[in-house]
């Protein structure tokens, strides 16, 4: 066997190798480490404890701990989310009429219908200010 032909074997098989991790990261989804993030709690206010209950009860699978993240779910405690790039509006429409993946590849998030519009305004100050401890602030959005 020649040097050429050597070379185009490894070339093909080490394309095989990354195309089957490929395939093979997008069937299994991001790991929990690539997701979650650590997030500090702050001394919530009255509306955001009640906003963390009904986080709890139908935002913490998919999002995780205090907006973390997990697998199925992006964390709300990045910068993608600030005020400026998704107002308190997005994340009305978010929980009324679910969102269709964009920027994350967790797929689509479904309509929370359980959850009336005064309890996503609870949710809401819940992420807002733990976003706030964590950092993540109104910054103008720009394309």
């Amino acid at each position: 066997m020649r040097t050429t032909e050597i070379v185009q074997i490894a070339i093909i098989g080490l394309a095989l190798v990354g195309g089957t991790a490929v395939i093979a990261s997008k069937i299994m989804g991001p790991s929990e480490k690539e997701v979650s993030v650590a997030v500090t709690i702050p001394e919530l206010s009255p509306t955001a404890v009640k906003g963390e209950t009904y986080y709890d009860k139908s935002c913490i699978s998919c999002h995780g701990d205090n907006a973390s993240g997990t697998k199925t779910g992006p964390p709300l405690i990045h910068d993608v989310y600030n005020p400026g790039h998704h107002g308190d509006e997005a994340f009305y429409r978010a929980a009324t009429l679910g969102v269709k993946q964009h920027h994350w590849p967790y797929g689509n998030m479904p309509p929370r219908p359980e959850l009336s519009k005064k309890e996503i305004s609870h949710i809401i100050a819940y992420v807002r200010e733990l976003q706030e401890a964590n950092g993540i602030v109104y910054k103008p959005h720009r394309m």
